[in-house]
């Protein structure tokens, strides 16, 4: 085997692979079963591999790797070069691992001004989800949503649980007494809330009890019908004012209290509908009164629009009850007949009043001598010419003459 140079290294008669460096060259072993080209591109490799390590420690400090790591790894690189069994630039690893290693104390100093900004914020924002849950622990409970006071506890806290595991650490005094702050407002809310939520719990269970007494009272009503029903109405009243237990138990017991009032409705129902069959045919005859009634809205006479409606009313009566849900319409229609009657006879009465004819009368009498000397008076004025006592005796004549005639 022949001894073949190369850049970085050669191959000697024996297969001993060299690497050149500045203090000489030195051997980094054998491959005796190849040729001096196989065996010098089996040690560039293995350059090439220290090169590749080189190039990611350069790559994670871009990225902002922690100094400490940097500094540890350039350490060992270094000592790996130092002794590598490659060959290649060995001296030029070297110098990008000087190069990296001149970086660390300015990345340290970077890193420890990041962390330093990064803890203040991290403060800053501990303290705004402390401020939050001390706003919530502030309110006036007694006018309290707990269902959006308990999910804005939960997601306050959750929040906190977060900032803790993703954020950085804090100093331990501060990091303690946000959290002291925070547990007292939580613990606060979780105080008020069992207080609430256990008097709920009472008054539910006062408003059940009383619920299943009226429901057991509805259901016994049963088997009395239809007579059952304004005793069901007043049970339905207590209901309203027994308050709430619970959506669960109020469904459940309402259930039963409106399915014994459905069967005392349906036994009113059956009764309503043999009552409107059995009405119906004093419905026909009320009908046929409203027709031969319905003429004495444009009477005039008024002692025979009274004896008509008398008669009628009498037949009225005497008929009977009609359907429920005609009631209203037949008896409209009847109310009308009986307002004309009722308003023809009170005419009369005004018309014929004793006291009103009397003081008619007086005040016609009186009016009568006053146009009668006023007459006299425009027939002077007249005659002597002067037309502005004409006019006004004129005046007062058409006066008193209209006078008469409303009072006539």
């Amino acid at each position: 085997m022949e001894n073949t140079p190369a850049p970085w290294g050669r191959v000697d008669e024996t297969g001993t692979v060299f690497v050149r460096t500045s203090d000489g060259e030195r051997s980094v072993g054998q491959y005796p079963d190849g040729t001096p080209e196989e065996a010098l591109a089996y040690f560039e490799r293995k350059f090439v591999e220290l090169a590749g390590q080189v190039t990611l420690l350069e790559q994670r400090v871009k990225r902002g790797t922690a100094a400490q790591d940097v500094a540890k790894t350039v350490s060992t690189l270094r000592a790996s070069i130092a002794d590598a069994n490659a060959v290649g630039d060995l001296a030029s690893l070297e110098a990008r691992l000087d190069a990296l290693h001149g970086t660390v104390d300015e990345l340290t100093e970077k890193q420890a001004a990041e962390a330093k900004a990064a803890v203040e914020t991290a403060v800053q924002d501990r303290m705004a989800l402390v401020a939050e849950v001390e706003t919530l622990a502030a309110q006036d409970f007694a006018k309290a949503q707990w269902k959006s006071v308990s999910a804005s506890l939960d997601a306050l806290f959750e929040r906190w649980q977060k900032h803790q595991q993703d954020g950085p650490r804090l100093p331990k005094a501060e990091s303690n007494e946000l959290w002291k702050r925070f547990r007292a407002a939580r613990t606060t809310i979780e105080t008020h809330r069992k207080a609430f939520f256990a008097e709920l719990d009472t008054v539910h269970k006062d408003a059940r009890l009383r619920k299943q007494e009226l429901a057991e009272k509805a259901e016994a009503l049963s088997t009395k019908g239809v007579d059952g029903i304004p005793a069901y109405r007043t049970l339905l009243d207590e209901w309203k004012r027994a308050g709430r237990a619970g959506k669960k138990v109020d469904d459940s017991l309402w259930a039963r209290f409106k399915a014994a009032g459905d069967v005392l409705y349906a036994a009113k129902a059956e009764v309503d509908a043999r009552d409107d069959a059995e009405f119906s045919a004093n419905l026909e005859k009320k009908l046929a009164l409203l027709e031969e009634s319905e003429p004495l809205l444009t009477a005039t006479d008024r002692d025979a629009a009274k004896d008509a409606l008398l008669s009628i009313q009498r037949r009225w009566d005497e008929i009977g009850k009609v359907p429920r849900d005609k009631v209203r319409t037949v008896e409209d229609r009847m109310r009308k007949v009986e307002a004309a009657v009722r308003k023809l006879d009170e005419d009369f009465w005004h018309r014929n009043n004793p006291e009103k004819k009397a003081r008619s009368e007086g005040l016609a009498s009186q009016l009568e001598d006053a146009i009668a000397k006023l007459e006299q008076e425009l027939a002077d004025a007249t005659a002597a010419g002067d037309s502005t006592r004409v006019a006004e005796a004129e005046e007062a004549l058409a006066a008193r003459k209209a006078w008469l005639a409303a009072i006539g």
